[in-house]
């Protein structure tokens, strides 16, 4: 009960951040998936709950396999709301890009984007998040 009440008064008092109809703006065969970027839709914005940008966390978790879920970022602590999965094992962007989750189950509808993609970058047709929201 406590926890719904505190989840409400966020969810009053706090600039409502969401990734649904955002699209997957930048997809490259062989190496990952971008998204997140629900300002602009390009790459070149987005935002958090913490303001615009916001410091790199932990970087105990490495790039050693496909469907990792990673910050995007345009340097040292640039961390916004963009973040991509990777398709494949990318251990060079370790001590860069801060790794936060994993997809265990879905990994078809990940390759299924991958195959819309081109080597640069730009998607065959639009790859858009349809939902999203908490799991119970």
């Amino acid at each position: 009960m406590v926890f719904d009440h505190f989840r409400l008064s966020l969810f009053l008092i706090c600039k409502p951040l969401h990734y649904k109809g955002c699209t997957f703006h930048r997809i490259i065969p062989m190496f990952m998936c971008q998204g997140g970027d629900f300002t602009a839709g390009n790459g070149t914005g987005g935002e958090s709950i913490y303001g615009e940008k916001f410091a790199d966390e932990d970087f105990s978790f490495k790039h050693t396999e496909p469907y990792l879920l990673s910050m995007a970022n345009s340097g040292p602590n640039t961390n916004g709301s963009q973040f991509f999965i990777t398709t494949v094992s990318t251990p060079w962007l370790d001590g860069k890009h801060v790794v936060f989750g994993k997809v265990l189950d879905g990994a078809n509808v990940v390759k299924a984007m991958e195959a819309q993609s081109s080597q640069g970058g730009r998607t065959a047709r639009p790859v858009i998040i349809a939902g999203c929201g908490q799991i119970a």
